[in-house]
C-alpha cells in the first residue's frame, strides 16, 4: 500500500513538475555550433607538477566569448545583460560564469534565463582562465590574460589565479584546504601547452571525489524512516571505451525534500564516487544533483 502510494504521489509530483513548467515556459535559448573548448582529464599520480600551473576549480558554467557573444559549451547563446559584456574584447576568451563557491544552482539559473534577470547577474562573475586565439604556451598566455583583464577593468570580469605547487603533499593540502573553504577541487594546466580544442592531459581535474553523469531510469521506495518516500534512484550510466551500458543504485545524499520530490524519471543527475569495482559499478557512489540542462 506504502508503495502505491509512494508511486501515486511521484507521478503526482512529476505531472505538477511538468505543467509549472508548461505554464512559466521561456523560449529555449538559441543555438550556435559547440565552440571549441579544451576540455581536462582526471588528474593521476605521478604527474610532474613542475611542468604545470594550478588553479581552483570553479564550480559555475563554463563559459566562452567568442569575440561578439556569449555561448556555453554546449553552444547555446547566453542572454547576459548588454551592461555585462560591454566593451569585452573582440577575441576569444574562456572562463567560467561563476556565482561563488557553493552557489552551483545560483549560476545555472541565472544563465539558463532567456530573459536576463538584472539582479541576478549582479551576482556573477565571468572568471576567465585561457585566451583561445592568442597563440603560444600557456605560461606566455597567462600575462597576456592578465593584461587583457585589466584593460576590460570591470570587476565582473576577473582573471583566475594561476600559481605553482612545490610537490604532491602541497597540492594535496591546498586540495583539502579549498574543498574545506567551499571550492569544489583543482584544476593543473601544463604550461608548454597550446590551446586545443579537446580532451588532453595538458589540462586536469582533480578533487576530493571522482563524479559522473547518469540517467534516472526508476524510483525505489524508501523502506523504515523512509517509508512512503524517495529510498534510492535506479540509474543508467552510458557505456564507454566499448563497455556496455550499466545500471545501479544510489541511496545516498538525498535531502528530504529530494525524497519527497525526487529526479525525474529520465532526468540526469550528477554522483560522485570513489572508483569502479571489477564489473565497472561506482564505489561507495553518493547523489550530488539534477543536472538542469545537458547544454550547459
Amino acid at each position: 500500500m506504502r508503495r502505491r502510494l509512494f508511486l501515486s504521489l511521484t507521478s503526482l509530483l512529476l505531472a505538477s513538475s511538468t505543467l509549472a513548467r508548461a505554464v512559466d515556459a521561456t523560449p529555449a535559448l538559441s543555438h550556435e555550433p559547440a565552440p571549441p573548448l579544451m576540455l581536462a582529464n582526471v588528474y593521476r599520480p605521478g604527474t610532474v607538477l613542475d611542468n604545470y600551473w594550478v588553479s581552483e576549480k570553479l564550480d559555475g558554467v563554463r563559459g566562452y566569448w567568442d569575440g561578439e557573444k556569449l555561448l556555453t559549451r554546449g553552444g547555446a547563446q547566453i542572454a547576459a545583460p548588454a551592461w555585462f559584456t560591454a566593451g569585452w574584447p573582440h577575441v576569444p576568451m574562456d572562463g567560467e560564469l561563476w556565482a561563488g563557491r557553493g552557489q552551483f544552482a545560483k549560476a545555472v539559473s541565472t544563465v539558463r534565463q532567456q530573459t536576463p534577470d538584472d539582479t541576478a547577474w549582479r551576482a556573477m562573475r565571468f572568471m576567465v582562465f585561457d585566451l583561445p586565439a592568442q597563440g603560444g604556451p600557456f605560461t606566455e598566455r597567462i600575462p597576456a590574460l592578465n593584461g587583457r583583464i585589466s584593460q576590460i577593468d570591470q570587476p565582473w570580469v576577473q582573471a583566475v589565479a594561476q600559481f605553482k605547487v612545490p610537490n604532491h603533499p602541497a597540492l594535496q593540502s591546498l586540495l583539502v584546504k579549498t574543498v574545506k573553504q567551499g571550492g569544489e577541487g583543482l584544476m593543473l594546466h601544463r604550461g608548454a601547452s597550446l590551446y586545443k580544442s579537446q580532451r588532453t592531459d595538458d589540462l586536469l581535474k582533480l578533487k576530493m571525489h571522482e563524479d559522473a553523469e547518469a540517467r534516472v531510469i526508476a524510483h525505489i521506495p524508501g523502506k523504515g524512516k523512509y517509508a512512503g518516500m524517495l529510498g534510492a534512484l535506479l540509474l543508467e550510466m552510458p557505456g564507454v571505451d566499448g563497455r556496455p551500458r550499466q545500471r545501479f543504485k544510489i541511496g545516498s545524499g538525498f535531502s528530504d525534500e529530494q525524497r519527497h520530490s525526487p529526479p525525474a524519471i529520465g532526468s540526469t543527475v550528477t554522483y560522485r564516487f570513489r572508483g569502479l569495482n571489477n564489473s565497472g559499478i561506482p564505489r561507495f557512489a553518493s547523489f550530488m544533483r539534477v543536472r538542469e540542462d545537458p547544454l550547459l
